[in-house]
């Protein structure tokens, strides 16, 4: 699997489903306090895309 950038998340877009933080196989996304999706543990971060994949919203992209 390649890997690739860094994870940008549409705040805006996001409905708060908790589906990619779901799926995060290494646990570095999570809900804020205002209940949006939240790249807050890059350094667990594989890259995978599995965020981006199962986004219902289409709020999370890899750059």
């Amino acid at each position: 699997m390649e890997k690739k950038g860094d994870v940008v998340i549409n705040r805006e877009w996001c409905k708060g489903c908790n589906i990619c933080v779901a799926f995060c196989p290494n646990e570095a996304l999570v809900l804020d306090d205002d209940e949006k999706a939240s790249w807050s543990h890059p350094e667990k971060c594989k890259r995978c895309g599995l965020c981006e994949m199962r986004c219902p919203d289409i709020a999370i992209e890899l750059v």
